[in-house]
């Protein structure tokens, strides 16, 4: 059987590879479960079913409660501990599934590329915002990245086709949002509940947003240019409505191969597990009988700026991600919060990047420091745009 570790179990991506596992009983073992502690009674359930040989907590006094309920169990804690834990035992598994959002997720990702470990990554902090270190440690002997969003995975598919070499360009595929086909003049009086209603995928606030502005789309460009090696120039988007093609490779010689399936976490989940070979549980099939016809058309990049801005950030490299990342949660959170207006969003986060210090990322506390300042000159921003 294949030994897999779940981190971040009780997530949306944890819960749901559960789900594949629980779905072809036999074929995997899960081995580790790693949660932060904010829901004990799903975490103690998950292993009573799963009988992993060690479940890791980041809080203390969750840890102490769920080691009470799991005598059988290794129960260890703490931050620190919890990742040591986890890194530990990324000798037994075969695949580590890294479902952790944000920071926190970044020890674990590269403690299992370090240990030569397949990693099933669904946390974008570790490319988008680590994407220098990480690469560091990819060339470990054992170490792949299989990834578990549709966009990644989808390109992940498609460039089987062919070698390297062949490749002429990766093609992201985005829904639009909710404001797709809107212009400047309608943007400018966007609320909070119009962009967060997207019209495809149900998910948080924040990268609901991110979705409505195309950040979210150039941030996956960012993190395509760091999965693959391929070039900036070579990456293209194009707003796909039907969220049905996830994404497309075109070959030198004029071929298209495109990955095609009805929106599912399951699917780039149970491809991660099941690499090289594809898991007999369907998931997203197509009704052909039913999908009706596929849209496609070029991306606004005048009234969706926040897209170039990824671009360039990407292009400028070393550390301009991680900066404009977290420069993009501090001005959404003041977007959520009624401080700011959605059509201020790029132009917050342009002058942010302006002020991006090139810091070099060479270890996890640099990534961390370059966050908090990136953080900071937000907040100043913000206070310039507020004031003026």
């Amino acid at each position: 059987m294949t030994a897999v570790a779940v981190v971040g179990s009780t997530g949306s991506v944890g819960t749901q590879t559960l789900d594949v596992v629980r779905a072809e009983p036999g074929r995997y073992e899960v081995v580790a479960l790693g949660a932060g502690g904010a829901n004990v009674e799903l975490l103690v359930a998950q292993a009573e079913e799963h009988r992993p040989e060690v479940v890791a907590v980041a809080d203390g006094s969750a840890a102490k409660e769920v080691a009470r309920r799991l005598p059988w169990c290794e129960v260890r804690s703490g931050g620190a501990g919890a990742d040591t834990a986890l890194a530990s035992l990324c000798e037994s598994a075969d695949v580590v599934v890294n479902g952790v959002v944000g920071f926190a997720g970044l020890p674990i990702t590269l403690a299992t590329l370090a240990g030569g470990t397949r990693l099933a990554l669904a946390n974008k902090e570790s490319l988008i915002a680590a994407g220098p270190l990480v690469a560091q440690v990819r060339g470990t002997p054992g170490a792949e990245i299989l990834p578990v969003d549709s966009e990644h995975c989808a390109l992940h598919q498609c460039l089987r086709a062919g070698q390297a070499r062949e490749v002429a360009a990766l093609v992201l595929t985005a829904s639009g949002g909710p404001f797709r086909g809107w212009s400047r003049e309608q943007l400018a009086h966007v609320t909070v509940e119009e962009a967060l209603s997207h019209p495809t995928w149900k998910m948080g606030p924040k990268i609901t947003v991110d979705s409505s502005t195309l950040m979210n789309k150039g941030l996956e460009v960012i993190e395509a240019h760091e999965l693959y090696g391929t070039a900036y120039d070579d990456i293209d988007v194009v707003v796909h409505p039907q969220s049905v093609v996830h994404s497309m490779v075109t070959f030198t010689d004029g071929a298209t191969i495109a990955q095609l399936s009805m929106p599912d976490m399951r699917l780039p989940i149970s491809y991660a597990l099941a690499y090289p070979e594809r898991s007999p549980v369907a998931v997203g099939a197509v009704d052909w009988s039913r999908l009706g016809h596929l849209d496609f058309e070029p991306p606004d990049r005048a009234a969706f700026p926040c897209l170039d801005l990824a671009y360039e950030a990407g292009r400028i490299g070393g550390s301009a991600p991680a900066w404009l990342s977290a420069a993009n949660e501090v001005a959404v959170e003041a977007f959520l919060a009624g401080g700011l207006r959605w059509r201020s969003l790029p132009d917050v986060l342009n002058e942010c990047l302006d002020r991006h210090d090139g810091t070099v990322l060479d270890s996890v506390d640099a990534v961390i420091e370059i966050d908090q300042r990136a953080r900071e000159q937000a907040r100043a921003v913000l206070a310039e745009v507020t004031t003026s």
